[in-house]
Protein backbone atom coordinates (compact mmCIF):
# COMPACT_ATOMS: atom_id res chain seq x y z
CA UNK A 1 0.00 0.00 0.00
CA UNK A 2 1.70 3.57 -1.23
CA UNK A 3 0.17 6.10 0.49
CA UNK A 4 0.47 9.67 -1.78
CA UNK A 5 0.17 13.25 -0.57
CA UNK A 6 -3.45 15.34 -1.71
CA UNK A 7 -4.11 18.69 -2.01
CA UNK A 8 -7.36 20.27 -3.14
CA UNK A 9 -8.40 23.77 -3.73
CA UNK A 10 -11.59 25.46 -5.11
CA UNK A 11 -10.75 27.81 -7.58
CA UNK A 12 -12.78 29.84 -10.20
CA UNK A 13 -13.01 29.51 -13.91
CA UNK A 14 -10.07 31.95 -14.52
CA UNK A 15 -8.11 29.95 -12.43
CA UNK A 16 -8.77 26.73 -14.57
CA UNK A 17 -7.27 28.84 -17.33
CA UNK A 18 -4.50 29.48 -15.64
CA UNK A 19 -3.35 26.43 -14.15
CA UNK A 20 -3.82 24.82 -17.63
CA UNK A 21 -1.89 26.76 -19.27
CA UNK A 22 0.58 26.51 -16.97
CA UNK A 23 0.69 22.68 -16.80
CA UNK A 24 0.55 22.47 -20.37
CA UNK A 25 4.07 23.88 -20.30
CA UNK A 26 5.62 22.25 -17.36
CA UNK A 27 3.34 18.58 -17.53
CA UNK A 28 1.97 16.91 -20.22
CA UNK A 29 -1.48 15.92 -21.08
CA UNK A 30 -2.58 11.99 -19.41
CA UNK A 31 -2.55 10.14 -22.49
CA UNK A 32 -6.05 8.66 -21.62
CA UNK A 33 -7.66 11.94 -21.89
CA UNK A 34 -9.38 12.49 -24.72
CA UNK A 35 -9.43 15.81 -26.43
CA UNK A 36 -7.88 16.78 -22.82
CA UNK A 37 -10.44 15.54 -20.89
CA UNK A 38 -13.22 12.54 -20.11
CA UNK A 39 -15.89 11.88 -18.12
CA UNK A 40 -16.05 10.22 -14.81
CA UNK A 41 -19.12 8.61 -13.17
CA UNK A 42 -19.01 6.95 -9.82
CA UNK A 43 -21.99 5.31 -7.44
CA UNK A 44 -20.97 5.66 -3.91
CA UNK A 45 -21.61 3.79 -0.26
CA UNK A 46 -22.94 4.24 2.46
CA UNK A 47 -25.07 3.36 4.83
CA UNK A 48 -28.19 4.34 6.37
CA UNK A 49 -26.59 6.29 9.28
CA UNK A 50 -24.53 8.23 7.18
CA UNK A 51 -20.94 7.14 8.19
CA UNK A 52 -19.13 7.78 5.12
CA UNK A 53 -20.56 11.33 5.18
CA UNK A 54 -20.53 12.19 8.34
CA UNK A 55 -17.11 11.02 9.17
CA UNK A 56 -16.18 13.85 6.18
CA UNK A 57 -18.50 16.20 7.07
CA UNK A 58 -16.57 16.33 10.89
CA UNK A 59 -13.18 16.10 9.78
CA UNK A 60 -12.09 12.17 10.98
CA UNK A 61 -9.06 12.11 10.46
CA UNK A 62 -8.82 8.30 9.77
CA UNK A 63 -11.45 7.18 7.47
CA UNK A 64 -12.77 5.15 4.12
CA UNK A 65 -15.12 5.34 1.58
CA UNK A 66 -16.30 3.05 -1.28
CA UNK A 67 -17.20 3.55 -4.66
CA UNK A 68 -17.62 2.16 -8.16
CA UNK A 69 -16.80 3.87 -11.18
CA UNK A 70 -16.31 3.97 -14.83
CA UNK A 71 -15.09 6.57 -17.74
CA UNK A 72 -16.52 8.53 -20.52
CA UNK A 73 -19.49 5.81 -19.89
CA UNK A 74 -16.97 2.44 -21.61
CA UNK A 75 -18.71 -0.24 -19.13
CA UNK A 76 -16.03 -2.53 -20.52
CA UNK A 77 -13.59 -1.04 -17.51
CA UNK A 78 -15.15 -0.54 -14.61
CA UNK A 79 -13.43 -0.26 -11.04
CA UNK A 80 -14.33 -1.33 -7.37
CA UNK A 81 -12.13 1.17 -5.15
CA UNK A 82 -11.49 1.57 -1.33
CA UNK A 83 -10.15 4.96 -0.67
CA UNK A 84 -8.51 5.63 2.72
CA UNK A 85 -7.46 8.70 3.77
CA UNK A 86 -5.28 9.54 7.05
CA UNK A 87 -4.47 13.15 7.52
CA UNK A 88 -3.42 14.78 4.19
CA UNK A 89 -2.24 11.78 2.85
CA UNK A 90 -4.24 8.86 0.82
CA UNK A 91 -4.18 5.85 -0.56
CA UNK A 92 -6.64 3.60 -3.23
CA UNK A 93 -6.93 -0.51 -3.69
CA UNK A 94 -8.79 -1.09 -6.74
CA UNK A 95 -10.03 -4.07 -8.64
CA UNK A 96 -11.58 -4.54 -11.86
CA UNK A 97 -15.75 -5.58 -12.31
CA UNK A 98 -17.62 -6.64 -14.88
CA UNK A 99 -21.03 -4.52 -16.24
CA UNK A 100 -22.74 -7.74 -14.99
CA UNK A 101 -21.26 -7.37 -11.40
CA UNK A 102 -21.28 -4.02 -10.82
CA UNK A 103 -25.22 -4.46 -11.86
CA UNK A 104 -25.63 -7.08 -9.60
CA UNK A 105 -24.05 -5.14 -6.35
CA UNK A 106 -26.22 -1.62 -7.30
CA UNK A 107 -29.32 -3.88 -7.58
CA UNK A 108 -28.48 -5.95 -4.06
CA UNK A 109 -27.70 -8.92 -5.56
CA UNK A 110 -24.75 -9.45 -3.44
CA UNK A 111 -24.66 -13.25 -2.11
CA UNK A 112 -22.25 -14.13 -4.66
CA UNK A 113 -19.43 -11.67 -3.54
CA UNK A 114 -18.36 -13.15 0.45
CA UNK A 115 -17.27 -16.05 -2.33
CA UNK A 116 -15.43 -14.13 -4.70
CA UNK A 117 -11.52 -14.31 -5.37
CA UNK A 118 -10.74 -10.55 -5.36
CA UNK A 119 -9.98 -9.67 -1.54
CA UNK A 120 -11.39 -6.28 -2.30
CA UNK A 121 -14.52 -7.59 -3.34
CA UNK A 122 -14.92 -9.79 -0.44
CA UNK A 123 -14.05 -6.73 1.92
CA UNK A 124 -16.99 -4.42 0.46
CA UNK A 125 -18.84 -7.51 1.27
CA UNK A 126 -17.66 -7.53 5.03
CA UNK A 127 -18.56 -3.91 5.02
CA UNK A 128 -21.69 -4.26 3.72
CA UNK A 129 -23.06 -6.95 6.07
CA UNK A 130 -21.37 -5.84 9.14
CA UNK A 131 -21.86 -1.73 8.62
CA UNK A 132 -24.83 -1.55 6.06
CA UNK A 133 -23.27 0.11 3.37
CA UNK A 134 -25.74 0.61 0.25
CA UNK A 135 -25.05 2.22 -2.92
CA UNK A 136 -26.30 5.78 -2.21
CA UNK A 137 -25.59 8.12 -5.74
CA UNK A 138 -24.16 8.93 -8.02
CA UNK A 139 -21.60 11.44 -9.02
CA UNK A 140 -20.76 12.61 -12.70
CA UNK A 141 -17.74 15.20 -13.17
CA UNK A 142 -15.60 16.14 -16.18
CA UNK A 143 -11.95 15.63 -15.51
CA UNK A 144 -9.13 17.05 -16.96
CA UNK A 145 -5.46 15.18 -16.21
CA UNK A 146 -2.16 16.53 -16.27
CA UNK A 147 1.21 14.18 -15.20
CA UNK A 148 4.39 15.19 -14.45
CA UNK A 149 6.95 12.06 -13.87
CA UNK A 150 9.17 13.42 -11.33
CA UNK A 151 7.28 12.89 -7.91
CA UNK A 152 4.78 10.69 -9.95
CA UNK A 153 2.34 14.15 -9.81
CA UNK A 154 -0.69 14.20 -10.96
CA UNK A 155 -2.63 17.59 -11.54
CA UNK A 156 -6.59 17.20 -12.32
CA UNK A 157 -8.89 20.20 -12.47
CA UNK A 158 -12.45 18.53 -12.39
CA UNK A 159 -15.82 20.23 -13.50
CA UNK A 160 -19.44 19.89 -14.41
CA UNK A 161 -19.95 17.88 -11.30
CA UNK A 162 -23.35 16.56 -11.43
CA UNK A 163 -25.18 14.51 -8.67
CA UNK A 164 -27.64 11.92 -9.34
CA UNK A 165 -29.86 12.36 -6.17
CA UNK A 166 -30.75 9.50 -4.83
CA UNK A 167 -30.51 7.40 -8.21
CA UNK A 168 -28.16 4.69 -8.03
CA UNK A 169 -28.76 2.84 -11.83
CA UNK A 170 -25.11 3.51 -12.28
CA UNK A 171 -24.76 2.05 -15.57
CA UNK A 172 -27.76 3.84 -17.09
CA UNK A 173 -26.64 6.53 -19.63
CA UNK A 174 -30.09 8.01 -19.29
CA UNK A 175 -30.07 8.58 -15.70
CA UNK A 176 -31.09 11.75 -14.59
CA UNK A 177 -28.80 13.98 -13.36
CA UNK A 178 -28.42 18.01 -11.99
CA UNK A 179 -25.54 20.45 -11.01
CA UNK A 180 -24.39 20.14 -7.59
CA UNK A 181 -24.93 24.07 -6.10
CA UNK A 182 -22.56 26.39 -6.94
CA UNK A 183 -20.84 24.86 -10.10
CA UNK A 184 -17.93 23.93 -8.16
CA UNK A 185 -14.33 23.37 -9.60
CA UNK A 186 -11.76 21.62 -7.98
CA UNK A 187 -7.87 21.40 -8.29
CA UNK A 188 -6.61 18.30 -7.26
CA UNK A 189 -2.42 17.94 -6.76
CA UNK A 190 -1.37 14.44 -5.86
CA UNK A 191 2.59 13.31 -5.52
CA UNK A 192 4.34 10.60 -3.95
CA UNK A 193 7.44 11.24 -1.70
CA UNK A 194 8.62 15.00 -3.12
CA UNK A 195 6.36 17.90 -5.32
CA UNK A 196 8.55 19.36 -7.77
CA UNK A 197 9.03 22.77 -7.10
CA UNK A 198 7.90 23.27 -11.08
CA UNK A 199 4.53 22.25 -10.45
CA UNK A 200 4.29 23.90 -7.03
CA UNK A 201 4.83 26.88 -8.02
CA UNK A 202 2.86 26.35 -11.52
CA UNK A 203 -0.55 25.37 -9.36
CA UNK A 204 0.07 28.31 -6.64
CA UNK A 205 -3.11 30.82 -6.86
CA UNK A 206 -2.12 33.39 -4.60
CA UNK A 207 -3.43 33.06 -1.25
CA UNK A 208 -5.73 30.03 -2.09
CA UNK A 209 -5.74 27.41 0.42
CA UNK A 210 -6.21 24.10 0.89
CA UNK A 211 -10.12 22.66 1.21
CA UNK A 212 -11.60 19.38 2.38
CA UNK A 213 -13.80 19.53 -0.66
CA UNK A 214 -15.35 16.16 -1.37
CA UNK A 215 -17.74 15.67 -4.64
CA UNK A 216 -19.50 12.80 -2.65
CA UNK A 217 -20.50 15.02 0.22
CA UNK A 218 -21.72 18.23 -2.40
CA UNK A 219 -23.92 15.68 -3.88
CA UNK A 220 -26.11 14.87 -0.49
CA UNK A 221 -26.14 18.16 -0.43
CA UNK A 222 -30.23 17.79 -2.12
CA UNK A 223 -30.46 15.53 1.02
Amino acid sequence: MRWRHEWKHEIGPADAIVIRQRMGVVGMLDPHARDGCYGIRSVYFDNGADKALREKLDGVDKRQKWRIRLYDGDASLIHLERKSKQHDLGTKDSCELTAEEAQSIVDGNTSWMAFDKRPLVRALAADMACLGLRPRTIVDYVREPFIYPAGNVRVTIDRNIRTGLASTDFLNPQVPTVPVPGDPIILEVKWDDFLPSVVRDAVQLGARRTTSFSKYAICRSYD
